[in-house]
Order: structure tokens, then C-alpha cells, then sequence
């Protein structure tokens, strides 16, 4: 990329630039690659969380026994498979509910507050493993084009700085002060939209995920409570 009037190339025009101008955009450039390995990793957590609850649903509604299904999981780990997500959620309440219940001293609402709690804790742990991150996009959203902005009125002080120094005012003098600063803004917005967009929607997603997950949780406390008061 050339600019018409100087032929100054996009690479000398950063290396030209400023030192105060050349941190914000090193920064810059940093908050965007950072922000896009975490777009990328968020993006397979999520995904992956996702599909495990349609999964894990299918499974769970299909009519398997509960202590079969709990076997499952349990060979899946043995095999160093990663359980995580609903399942984990349900191993923790199942895990719990058989344990209270099997000491036969423990009266029925005991064991739905263990079994409940124990979920409860369960869905903290995977709820956290979603989250995790996601608040870095959200700050490198809101605060990038404020610190591309900063590097545009450092650039175009340094402009001004330069046009009084001289005699005659021309086009060529004033130019590569006033690109650097539009391109230290440009740099900021390049870093945020990415970030905001993938923040709002992996928002979104993280929502129904651990909707999912509530409501499973209250369906299953339904399915142990029935347990309960059957025998």
C-alpha cells in the first residue's frame, strides 16, 4: 500500500511513526492477537459444551438406567476421556443422592438437599469454565478505541508540532503526521469489533448453555425426589 503523495509505504509509516505513537499501536497489536487465540478457543469451549448438552440429553431422555448411564461416564473417564459439561452435573448429583442414600439414616429431603447442593457446586465449576475469558474481550472491546484515540492525538499534536516548524505549510509535511493517527485509530477498531462481536455472541451462547443446564438440574431433582418417595 502506497500513499499517493510521498510514496511512504504502510511499514514506514509505522516505523516513522512517533515512539509514543509506535507503543499504542505495539499494544494494539497485541490486544488482537490475544483477543483472536481467545476468540478461537472460546469458540471450540463453547461449541463443544454445546453439542455435549444435546448430547447428554439424548441419552439421559433415551430411558437408560440412571446407574448405567452414571457407569458410562465413569468407563469414559477411565479411558481418559474428558467429562464435562450436563454429564458432570448429573455424576455429581447422582454420586451424591446414592451416597446419602445408601447410609439408610438419612431422611428423603437430606438427601435431595446433598444431591442439590452437589450440583449446585457442579454447575459453579462449569459455568466458571465457560466464563473464562470472556470478560478480556469485553474490556479489549471497550478499551481499544479509546487507546487507538489516544495515539491519534499524540499524532496529530506531533503534525502540528511539525507544521510550526516549518516555514511553509504544504500538504507533504503535515500527511504522514495526520496517517499515523488515523492509522493508530484504525488499529483500535480493528482490535475491538472482533471483540465485541465474538464477546456478545459467545454471551449469548454461554446463556442458553447454562440455561440448559439449570433447567436440566431441576428436572433431574424432579426424577430423585419421584425416586425418593417411591420406595
Amino acid at each position: 500500500m502506497k500513499y499517493v503523495n510521498d510514496g511512504i509505504s504502510l511499514i514506514e509509516l509505522i516505523l516513522g511513526a512517533s515512539p509514543a505513537v509506535q507503543i499504542v499501536m505495539l499494544i494494539l497489536f497485541l490486544l488482537s492477537i490475544v483477543s483472536w487465540v481467545i476468540i478461537v478457543q472460546r469458540w471450540l469451549v463453547l461449541g463443544s459444551a454445546r453439542k455435549g448438552v444435546f448430547s447428554f440429553e439424548q441419552r439421559f431422555w433415551s430411558g437408560m438406567d440412571l446407574s448405567q448411564l452414571y457407569k458410562e461416564g465413569s468407563q469414559m473417564q477411565q479411558e481418559n476421556m474428558q467429562v464435562v459439561g450436563m454429564e458432570n452435573i448429573f455424576r455429581a448429583g447422582f454420586k451424591e443422592f446414592m451416597r446419602l442414600r445408601q447410609q439408610g439414616t438419612v431422611d428423603g429431603e437430606a438427601i435431595m438437599e446433598g444431591a442439590q447442593r452437589a450440583m449446585r457446586v457442579a454447575y459453579s465449576r462449569e459455568e466458571e469454565k465457560l466464563e473464562k475469558h470472556l470478560a478480556f474481550l469485553a474490556t479489549v472491546g471497550s478499551v481499544s478505541p479509546y487507546i487507538g484515540l489516544f495515539g491519534t492525538v499524540i499524532g496529530i499534536m506531533n503534525a502540528f508540532l511539525g507544521l510550526a516548524a516549518q516555514a511553509q505549510a504544504t500538504l507533504q509535511v503535515v500527511a504522514p503526521g495526520i496517517a499515523e493517527a488515523l492509522f493508530a485509530t484504525g488499529m483500535g477498531l480493528f482490535a475491538a469489533i472482533p471483540a465485541v462481536v465474538a464477546f456478545n455472541r459467545y454471551s449469548a451462547l454461554l446463556d442458553m448453555v447454562t440455561s440448559s443446564y439449570i433447567t436440566f438440574s431441576d428436572e433431574f431433582s424432579s426424577i430423585l425426589h419421584r425416586q425418593i418417595h417411591s420406595t
